[in-house]
Order: structure tokens, then C-alpha cells, then sequence
């Protein structure tokens, strides 16, 4: 009898080892060095790890099923250079119609007004209105017939060209690395990351195409939108068209949408299905991003807003960064101060001419 209840407590204890084996606690992945770009006093590094902590421990009433655990990014001065001196897709624009040989003799009037309007911003370094949706028009009619993938080999070309305000950096390489420690971060700890830009979708995933040191695929990358056609379709409508072998997917010179403010929340709504938990901007253009992630979530949530308030290392805006500042004790956003919470912006031997 007693070999008999020796023999079943043996056989429990390996049950129990083998169990335990095949169905681990998951542990935050935190290592020492995960967030190492980013000063110790930094309220979203101190913020997000005791966040992280919480949300991965399955024994804590704040714990997130992977399935849930959606961030989402704005990206032109949320992960990379907003504006040296213009946004990546203006100056994008402004290449192609002003001094891209192999087009700008065909550009129309419209797309050289758009493209002077840019270039005039970009002097005085201040807004001109109405050219959100201008430009996107000229995005459309400039790069109408080309596929998504000569778009985005175009793109590469472009990335290779020295940003002109800094030293050491083309324009592709304008990435914030601490930003990109963030996409790391949460990606370790098994967050779904998308990216949500008002920059038109397909120069976003350009933006994006070749970077080594993250992965964000181009199914994770929303962004305004042109029309794309079927080579042979012309002005048919697509209810009243089937794709052909002999066909290929062009852009058709038609703006569609400016993913900016409501129309991001509406875009993630569409497009992801699923309340993210995490936002990250740095305008207010990214302000109903941010309050759809915090309102009303089931799950702990967070939205962090990056304040332009470096003007030695970047091309900050200390009156832009104050109003931003501002904004975040209204609304209970966690700002981001690139000048104090950074060790570094674009790492070394990158130098703000």
C-alpha cells in the first residue's frame, strides 16, 4: 500500500514538473539596456516598464492578452524628422516636379503651384494653409501610373539623398532612435505595433521599406490614400471590372483621404478592429488618436505626446513644445521632452548644421 501511494505521489510530482515546463508565467522582457537612449528621470521610461510589469503578469487585474496589446504610432515627428525644413512627403513632392529630370517637364501646373507653396514653407518655416489636401491631389496626379513597387523604389532613391539641415544623415536615416528602442520594447513584450500617419500610406511604407532595425510590416502601416487602378481598368468602375493576367496595380491619380485627427481614429477603427492600448504622437493631429486610446478601454491604457523642445540637436519649436506640454497636463498625456529625456537623438556623428 505504501509503495502504491509512493508510486502515485511520483507520478503527480512529474505531472506537475512537466506542466509547469509546458506552460510558464510570462515575464516581462525587460532587460537592463532595452530603454538605454532614454535618461532615468524620463517619465515614459519610468511610465511604460512599471506598465510593462503589470500588464505581462497573468496574476494582475491589469494583465493584457497578447491579442489586445495594440499600439499605435504617428510617425513624421513621432519616429523620425518631422520637418527639415519640410515634412519627408512635401520635400518628396517638390523633388519629384522641381527637379526629378525625368518628370518635372511634365508636371502640371497645379503640382508646380503645390511644389512652390512647399518650397515657400519651407523658407519661412511656417504653415501655408490649405495645403494638406493640395499636396495630397499632387501626390496623386504626380506619381499617377506607377505601381506600388516602383513607388517605393523610387522612394529608396530619394532616402539616399543628404538631409540637408544635419551633418553625417541622409534623409532615410532621420529615424529617432530612442523611438525605435520603444518598437523594440513593446514588440518584446508581444504588442502588435502600427504605424498611423497622416503621410500618404505608400510613402510611409516607403519610409519604412529596408530598416534593419526594427520590423514593421507594410500591413501595419496606415496612412492617406490614393486611388489605386488595374493597368487596363481606365475609367471603368472597379464593381464593373475583373483584374486580368494582363493587368497591374497603378496608382490612378485620385486623392482619396487625409489620415489626420477624427480620420485616424476611423482608420484604426476600420482597419485594426481592435481598441489599441498604447498611442504615441506629438501633435494635435494625433490629439483624437490619443483620447480614442485612453477613453473608455477595458485595459490600462497610456497615450505619450513627444514635445519638440530640442533646438540644439534638432529642429525644435520651444513655443510648439510648451503648448504641447500643456496639452498633456490637460488631458493626462505623458510628455516626451526630446531634450531632457534623450541621451541621444540620432546617435553619433549626426550633427544639426
Amino acid at each position: 500500500m505504501k509503495r502504491r501511494i509512493v508510486f502515485i505521489l511520483l507520478i503527480l510530482s512529474v505531472l506537475i514538473s512537466v506542466s509547469c515546463k509546458t506552460a510558464p508565467q510570462e515575464m516581462s522582457n525587460q532587460p537592463s539596456d532595452a530603454l538605454s537612449l532614454w535618461t532615468d528621470e524620463a517619465p515614459l521610461k519610468k511610465m511604460l516598464t512599471e506598465y510593462m510589469g503589470k500588464i505581462t503578469d497573468k496574476n494582475s487585474k491589469d494583465f493584457i492578452p497578447v491579442e489586445n496589446r495594440i499600439a499605435v504610432f504617428d510617425m513624421d515627428g513621432t519616429l523620425l524628422c518631422e520637418t527639415d525644413r519640410d515634412y519627408f512627403d512635401h520635400t518628396l513632392l517638390a523633388y519629384r516636379v522641381t527637379e526629378d529630370s525625368s518628370y518635372k517637364n511634365s508636371a502640371s501646373a497645379f503640382e508646380k503651384e503645390v511644389a512652390d507653396k512647399i518650397i515657400e514653407q519651407s523658407k519661412i518655416t511656417s504653415p501655408v494653409g490649405g495645403l494638406d489636401i493640395d499636396h495630397g491631389k499632387a501626390v496623386a496626379t504626380a506619381f499617377k501610373g506607377m505601381t506600388p513597387d516602383q513607388f517605393i523604389a523610387y522612394i529608396q532613391e530619394f532616402k539616399k539623398l543628404p538631409m540637408p539641415g544635419y551633418e553625417g544623415m541622409t534623409r532615410g536615416e532621420g529615424f529617432y532612435l530612442p523611438m525605435i528602442q520603444i518598437i523594440n520594447y513593446l514588440q518584446a513584450n508581444n504588442f502588435t505595433v502600427y504605424i498611423v500617419s497622416g503621410t500618404d500610406r505608400f510613402i510611409s511604407r516607403g519610409i519604412f521599406y529596408g530598416n534593419k532595425d526594427f520590423d514593421i510590416p507594410p500591413s501595419q502601416i496606415i496612412g492617406s490614400d490614393v486611388l489605386t487602378v488595374a493597368t487596363h481598368q481606365g475609367n471603368t468602375d472597379g464593381l464593373k471590372y475583373t483584374y486580368t493576367d494582363q493587368d497591374q496595380v497603378i496608382f490612378g491619380g485620385q486623392f482619396l483621404i487625409k489620415n489626420l485627427k477624427m480620420n485616424k481614429v476611423s482608420a484604426i477603427v476600420r482597419e485594426i478592429g481592435v481598441q489599441p492600448v498604447l498611442s504615441f504622437g506629438n501633435s494635435t493631429g494625433d490629439a483624437a488618436m490619443a483620447m480614442y486610446t485612453i477613453t473608455g478601454n477595458q485595459y490600462l491604457s497610456l497615450a505619450a505626446m513627444l514635445c519638440c523642445d530640442d533646438v540644439v540637436r534638432e529642429n525644435g519649436n520651444e513655443k510648439k513644445a510648451e503648448e504641447m506640454y500643456k496639452l498633456c497636463n490637460k488631458y493626462g498625456w505623458i510628455p516626451v521632452s526630446m531634450k531632457n529625456d534623450w541621451k541621444t537623438i540620432y546617435g553619433e556623428g549626426v550633427k544639426k548644421q
